[in-house]
């Protein structure tokens, strides 16, 4: 049984090594987000500081049939000692919120479900507004509510280029970034491998992002990345802000 048991994790980390590969695949069909390549800013624009009342509206939609799922409004409540920003839905109501401390990196992310409390904050955006810088950060979370249990998590975060982007806000220049959670532990222990990837558009010039786009998989025992099960891969794109 213990070597049965040693022989599905090995396949099942070989296969999650492969799972970029496959996704990609996958989903290349998608419809996807419309942007013109932007040169380089001589120098790399200073990101917009926290002040309460700022506020960001987001169309939230179903990748695979476009269907409106939400809209989703955030706002900052307060700075100090943390940044929260509220979170509501015009159909789920209120909303967990988010967290950071200090501004630009993350302690409490309720974009995924479930929403994850860190140990440590992690980065919300590159931390240099560079094309091709990148970082990876390990540390483990908490399911917010849920204190007694904490996994691993580990976050790829790779910024690609400059873009100019067209949404229902406006048109705004934004770096686009990729970030991969390819080997964090979920806290539903019948996945035996775990896979996250999201595209974002990041304006400094209003703080946050204009579009994010995100998905999910992941695998129970016995199953291959072709037949993998699918979380909610879900795209925000920025409607109003202040």
């Amino acid at each position: 049984m213990a070597t049965q048991f040693l022989q599905i994790i090995t396949v099942s980390r070989f296969l999650l090594l492969l799972s970029p590969v496959v996704l990609a695949a996958c989903i290349s069909s998608q419809p996807y987000p419309a942007s013109t390549p932007l040169p380089q800013p001589i120098n790399p624009p200073k990101v917009r500081a926290p002040q309460v009342g700022q506020q960001w509206v987001y169309n939230v939609r179903n990748v695979f049939n476009q269907e409106l799922v939400d809209i989703v409004t955030e706002k900052v409540v307060s700075i100090e000692p943390q940044i929260r920003i509220q979170r509501s839905g015009l159909k789920a109501g209120p909303l967990p919120d988010e967290i950071q401390v200090p501004w630009g990196y993350i302690l409490q992310d309720p974009h995924w479900n479930p929403p994850q409390k860190f140990q440590q904050a992690l980065p919300a955006w590159p931390e240099q507004l560079i094309p091709g810088w990148s970082g990876f950060y390990r540390t483990r979370y908490q399911v917010v509510g849920y204190p007694d249990n904490d996994y691993y998590w580990g976050l790829s975060i790779s910024a690609l280029g400059w873009e100019g982007v067209d949404v229902p806000a406006g048109k705004f220049p934004a770096l686009k970034y990729q970030n991969e959670a390819p080997f964090f532990t979920s806290n539903d222990f019948s996945r035996v491998a775990s896979y996250r990837q999201e595209d974002v558009w990041f304006s400094p010039e209003i703080g946050r992002w204009v579009i994010r786009r995100g998905y999910g998989r992941y695998l129970w025992a016995g199953m291959f990345w072709n037949n993998a099960l699918w979380e909610d891969y879900l795209e925000w794109e920025l409607v109003s802000w202040k």
